[in-house]
């Protein structure tokens, strides 16, 4: 492919790419809003537009209105560079993320892919424990005791079960013996690793909850204790970046998990030649969808965790699960 045609490419899908995300974003937090509601028995959004259709752009609309309030104290540099990291790190990730397989247009192929490098996941696993800093930094910045506790709380959740998660994707690329996530893909063609890595995919998901702040394991936002944690002292835009990236970080985990576990874009192929090139990205979109939902799901039944018993749960059984995992796949592929 050209190089000139290689750019144009490239920017068309990160332009696509970026208006995907934020619309799915949008209304991904429409759902969670809907479907909590439905499950604790009260009417969520349903005034602005049709069934409250309309919410997420009259939300957008108010965090952009609303007053930008920097606290006196707070260093100025880092407090806004603070949400910039969170949210270019979450996007970062989803570039090399593939959603389906490759067709040609034009005699060129094309990828349902930003980019395509061949330690895809080594590069998600880098950039998602890179996010780190962001809310470290928003905490400490803001000077406020209550945001810095809440940074701490998230800097170390995130360093813990960020172990566990990685460890129980070891697994999957034994079987793979790749890190290309479409070499992991393809080596699903005939079985799903959710059936010989059921413990591993048990481990990631619960990992995920963990490393995205999610109930039960919300702790750096537990507003019993510490307002909203460490983005209590951001209003405004800054703010929406950080709610933008908690929302990109479900998206990405939930793509690792189906691109892992759930053999990615593999599904039923049927019909006309136009309908298979799209029918593995329906696929793709599908098991996302149920990881999302089943994020969703779990935010509106169970209670939150205390803080000692969330560490003691990833370092004391997590981990050791995980590297029982890998040893047993490990001697599993050693005698077969």
């Amino acid at each position: 492919m050209p190089l000139g045609i290689f750019f144009l490419v490239s920017l068309v899908k990160v332009v696509i790419t970026l208006a995907v995300l934020l619309t799915l974003v949008a209304y991904v937090q429409l759902a969670e809003r809907r479907i909590v509601a439905r499950i604790q028995s009260r009417v969520g959004p349903t005034r602005v537009g049709p069934s409250g259709f309309l919410q997420p752009a009259a939300d957008t609309f108010k965090f952009i209105l609303k007053e930008d309030i920097t606290p006196t104290d707070a260093h100025p540099f880092l407090y806004v560079l603070a949400p910039v990291i969170s949210v270019v790190l979450a996007l970062t990730a989803l570039s090399v993320v593939p959603i389906g397989g490759t067709f040609h247009l034009f005699g060129y192929p094309i990828q349902f892919q930003v980019t395509d490098i061949n330690v895809g996941l080594l590069f998600v696993l880098g950039v998602t424990s890179l996010g780190v800093y962001g809310i470290v930094l928003a905490g400490w910045s803001s000077n406020s005791k209550y945001s810095f506790l809440g940074s701490l709380r998230g800097g170390s959740q995130m360093l813990s079960y960020e172990l566990a998660l990685g460890l129980a994707l070891i697994g999957p690329i034994m079987l793979a013996g790749s890190l290309d996530l479409r070499q992991i893909v393809n080596a699903q063609n005939h079985i799903w690793y959710i059936v010989p890595e059921f413990v591993a995919f048990c481990i990631y998901l619960t990992a995920a909850f963990a490393e995205t702040n999610r109930i039960p394991f919300d702790l750096p936002e537990a507003e019993g204790e510490l307002g909203a944690g460490y983005h209590t002292e951001y209003s405004s835009m800054k703010f929406a970046m950080f709610f933008l990236a908690e929302y990109v970080n479900m998206i990405t985990v939930s793509c690792i998990a189906t691109i892992v576990f759930l053999g990615g874009w593999h599904g039923p192929m049927f019909g006309p030649a136009l309908l298979r090139v799209f029918l593995p990205v329906i696929w793709f979109a599908l098991k996302v969808a149920f990881f999302l939902f089943l994020y969703i799901w779990v935010r509106g039944t169970l209670p939150r965790f205390r803080y000692d018993q969330l560490m003691g749960f990833g370092w004391k059984f997590l981990v050791p699960l995980a590297l029982a995992n890998i040893v047993v796949t490990g001697a599993v592929l050693s005698f077969h």
